[in-house]
């Protein structure tokens, strides 16, 4: 119980951070889709850099951030070696990876379709580059619990963001998409400032021995990542060649990225998650109850998802208007994407049985079979179905890996999660959905018919497994003093 308090504090924080971050950030998404134009040389680029730059990314991270959680845990490792080792390696890697963008940058962007605009390539370097060699010192920081500096150095990172993005866009009327990449850089590069404490307090300790053996670990888990980063990102880096008129590619690449920004609620959660969870699960493998440990956080992750899920297409009417109306068209995609982004969560709970065994080749294998089912149908259907190709493309593939996972764990390393009450409460949060569907009426009366609608799954939620007395038990009530 105690494990699961510590987990749900620090997913609160993590949530918290990322829930205010997201929102704050939807604030700047009026701003590029009423400012920035829909059919070509706007948010269409932006669309299409981020995901490169969100591939990259994991590639130059090389999964060791993972690694670092497992090898800091094992009672032989010095925790400072394991993390002060991975930060020269990414380091070193990140320079070598930047200093051949800079030297090729010419053929670079002339390959990616922008040879007039070299410096938009440069700019996505540099991002990629401060995000990969800081992603060990964040790293560090839940490790040691630091929740909430974590939260802090990520919500100060956003409110600068869009401070300076308001200023350019609203009071020097730059609205180009060079000042959000170059804000982008800006902010990024500040962030290092933060860690200086950290790193000073670390013991650094370059152990190549011990960097041979995490690279045995981290290097399926690379390929995990590479391979569950296309799922996510495939189809914005390819949808302007396959689609096949150019111009009204762009316009759909531009709704669709605009439209997804309003789904990725779910991936939110599942991050804010991911940060509480992963340092809890590896200390905790030692323990003699850690398999019902890690059954109660998979039926709590998808309640919360699902309610999460119920809440949005609740309030779409409303969360419409972050949207620039040129580019709504694409919300029918948002509870398709969402319910993939609920898949690649369970999927990730799901990865825990072999990061455990040290079989992460096994996520290789699964993450390779997802991508592949993705990509067939994203080459095969865009040209004929445009983004609604790219959402079931996208579906699919994270369906593919959650039910790899869920059935070769069960062989190999089982874990008695309690699908009965899992498959209870997708099965009712997809009913009230449909019911959510048949509704003949939008605006307020529909959005209201919607949260009424919301209002059952919790009800039930609060019934079976969270009653107002277990509820009450857990306040901190306050002792009545002594006459």
């Amino acid at each position: 119980m105690a494990n699961l308090k510590s987990l749900f504090k620090d997913t609160v924080i993590y949530g918290l951070s990322s829930i205010v971050g997201r929102f704050l950030n939807y604030m700047l998404m009026p701003l590029y889709t009423y400012m920035l134009p829909v059919n070509g040389g706007g948010y269409d680029i932006v669309t299409n850099l981020y995901a490169f730059v969100a591939l990259i990314q994991v590639i130059l991270t090389f999964g060791m951030e993972t690694t670092c959680f497992r090898y800091a845990n094992k009672e032989n490792e010095n925790p400072d070696t394991v993390f002060s080792t991975s930060i020269v390696f990414i380091s070193a890697l990140t320079i070598a990876f930047f200093a051949m963008v800079w030297g090729f940058i010419g053929n670079i962007s002339q390959a990616l379709g922008y040879a007039d605009h070299p410096e938009y390539i440069l700019l996505m370097a540099g991002v990629i580059s401060f995000d990969a060699i800081l992603a060990i010192p964040f790293c560090l920081l839940r490790y040691q619990k630091k929740s909430i500096k974590f939260a802090s150095i990520r919500l100060f990172n956003i409110c600068l963001s869009i401070g300076v993005t308001l200023f350019f866009f609203l009071v020097l009327h730059k609205a180009d998409v060079y000042y959000i990449f170059a804000i982008n850089f800006f902010c990024s590069a500040l962030n290092a400032v933060f860690f200086i404490p950290e790193l000073i307090h670390l013991r650094w300790k370059v152990d190549l021995s011990l960097l041979r053996r995490m690279f045995s670990y981290s290097w399926p888990i690379l390929a995990l990542g590479i391979a569950g980063i296309i799922n996510q990102v495939f189809d914005k880096i390819i949808f302007p060649t396959v689609y096949p008129d150019p111009e009204e590619g762009r316009i759909l690449l531009a709704e669709y990225g605009a439209c997804v920004k309003i789904a990725m609620c779910i991936s939110m959660m599942t991050q804010a998650f991911r940060y509480a969870y992963e340092p809890i699960v590896f200390a905790k493998s030692k323990d003699s109850d850690k398999t019902e440990y890690y059954a109660q956080s998979m039926k709590y992750f998808v309640i919360f998802t699902l309610l999460a899920f119920l809440a949005i297409m609740s309030c779409i009417d409303i969360l419409k208007l972050l949207v620039g109306t040129d580019y709504r068209a694409g919300l029918k995609i948002v509870p398709i994407v969402m319910a993939a982004e609920i898949m690649m969560g369970i999927y990730f709970n799901l990865s825990f049985w072999y990061k455990l065994i040290d079989k992460t080749i096994w996520g290789l294998y699964f993450s390779l079979a997802g991508c592949v089912v993705l990509i067939i149908i994203n080459l095969l259907l865009i040209p004929h179905f445009g983004y609604y190709a790219c959402a079931w493309g996208g579906f699919a593939g994270y369906g593919t890996c959650m039910l790899l996972s869920y059935i070769a764990g069960q062989k190999i390393n089982p874990i008695p999660y309690d699908m009965r009450s899992i498959f209870t409460y997708t099965a009712l949060a997809a009913v009230l959905y449909a019911c959510m569907e048949m509704l003949p009426f939008d605006g307020i009366l529909g959005t209201a018919c919607k949260l009424a609608i919301t209002a059952v799954y919790v009800a039930f939620m609060l019934y079976k497994d969270f009653p107002l007395s277990m509820l009450i038990s857990h306040l901190p009530l306050r002792k009545s003093k002594k006459i």
